[in-house]
């Protein structure tokens, strides 16, 4: 099936392109990118007034299967992927059983192959169950097809394991995707430690519990030489190491999340268990430094941290709720309307951040519109104004708190290895 996407603005980080373009796909793959190519025998997406870029990739998922289907699966996490822009997604192995083995990897990309929608690529653990005392089989899981390795939901607290993680990772040139947490310090908190969570009353988190362990990881990749990536970095401090480890020449990377680049920890005052996250929501002076560490490129990628959860989970008491967010259906347009249209992040520099940024960290063949590749493309409308309704989500995940937000700028068609899989934010 030929594609032509005529007179969009193309927007490819990869090849330096911004410029008014036609992009012609064919038989799965980029043909060309240049100035009023032929409609020949192709259907023509009228992309006038849109910004067509490579597909958008989210490193940094969690579909839920196997284990816990009544959250997520991964046939209804791909529908929520597609319609959110993006063509490739990375699943985290805290599943159950955890994705410590061949089997369970091999599981999963046979799942997501019959859905068709989105690419899922696999995160194997980096310890056996995620239970921090013994590595998993790491070739086992590269021949299985994992791409990175994280006990992500929980840090991997002995820090001999982390070391020998490292090396091990190292070997097969497997970023180590790091949550870093220290749970001495975060165990029982519920929110950012600060002004709010006292005036609250809700336990405190300090920015020291993600720090410390940022400090220490740091730390053993320059013993190791390893590679570290540290997920979902929210504090000015954790800034702060990640920056100096680069300048040092470490191979040292990071992410953050559309939401703790646009809700403060004055959120939680609703007392909306919605706005329960680990690690938690941060106050602005953090936002600020999150906001500029993006514009500096001391953070590499934007992810979503995709966490649905079931109802039950949510509507509860706050100590008692589950954290994380539902958000792959709105990222980018979060992006677009609180960052992007107000001036704070350039068109060129979001897109890098969810194309060429996580394809880097990852060693993956996308992220660009070069000939040759793969077609996938994502294509944004950046005058399209809708309101946040989770009633209307692909995803099982309701647990929003940006319900009834009315944002500017969203996904208008995603375009998986040649083919239209979501036009409008609906299915096709």
């Amino acid at each position: 099936m030929r594609l032509l996407i005529k007179g969009g603005r193309v927007i490819d980080p990869a090849n330096g392109l911004n410029a008014l373009m036609d992009v012609l796909l064919d038989e799965g793959r980029i043909v060309a990118v240049n100035n009023d190519l032929p409609d020949d025998d192709a259907e023509v997406i009228d992309a006038k007034d849109k910004i067509v870029c490579p597909g958008f990739i989210d490193m940094h998922v969690h579909l839920r299967e196997p284990g816990q289907e009544y959250k997520e699966d991964i046939s209804s996490g791909s529908k929520a992927a597609a319609a959110g822009g993006f063509t490739t997604v990375c699943c985290m192995p805290n599943t159950e059983p955890a994705i410590d083995n061949a089997a369970v990897a091999s599981f999963i990309r046979e799942r997501a192959r019959k859905t068709g929608l989105t690419n899922v690529l696999p995160i194997g653990a980096i310890t056996q169950g995620r239970a921090g005392n013994e590595l998993s089989e790491m070739a086992e899981l590269v021949s299985a097809g994992c791409i990175a390795v994280s006990d992500d939901g929980s840090p991997v607290m002995r820090t001999d394991i982390m070391r020998n993680g490292l090396e091990y990772a190292k070997m097969f040139a497997l970023p180590v995707l790091a949550h870093c947490e220290d749970l001495n310090l975060s165990r029982d908190g519920q929110m950012h430690e600060g002004y709010y969570s006292i005036i609250y009353g809700l336990k405190g988190i300090p920015v020291e519990a993600e720090e410390v362990m940022i400090a220490r990881d740091i730390m053993l990749t320059r013993l190791t030489g390893g590679y570290l990536h540290v997920c979902h970095i929210s504090t000015r401090g954790a800034v702060d190491l990640v920056r100096k480890a680069k300048k040092e020449g470490l191979n040292v990377t990071c992410e953050v999340t559309p939401h703790h680049l646009v809700l403060s920890d004055e959120a939680v005052g609703t007392y909306d268990a919605n706005t329960k996250v680990n690690p938690p929501l941060r106050s602005w002076e953090h936002i600020e430094a999150l906001r500029e560490a993006l514009n500096e490129g001391v953070i590499d990628c934007i992810a979503t941290d995709h966490a649905p959860h079931h109802l039950e989970s949510k509507d509860c008491e706050y100590i008692l709720a589950s954290p994380g967010i539902s958000g792959l259906e709105t990222a980018v347009a979060l992006i677009m309307n609180e960052l992007v249209h107000p001036g704070i992040l350039d068109i060129e520099k979001m897109v890098s951040l969810f194309t060429t940024g996580p394809a880097d960290i990852l060693g993956l063949d996308r992220g660009t519109l070069s000939p040759g590749q793969v077609a996938d493309v994502t294509v944004l409308d950046p005058d399209m104004v809708k309101t946040v309704d989770p009633a209307k989500f692909y995803s099982k995940g309701k647990n929003t708190p940006f319900i009834g937000r009315e944002l500017k700028g969203w996904p208008y068609m995603t375009i998986r290895a040649g083919k239209i899989v979501a036009c409008a934010g609906k299915i096709v």
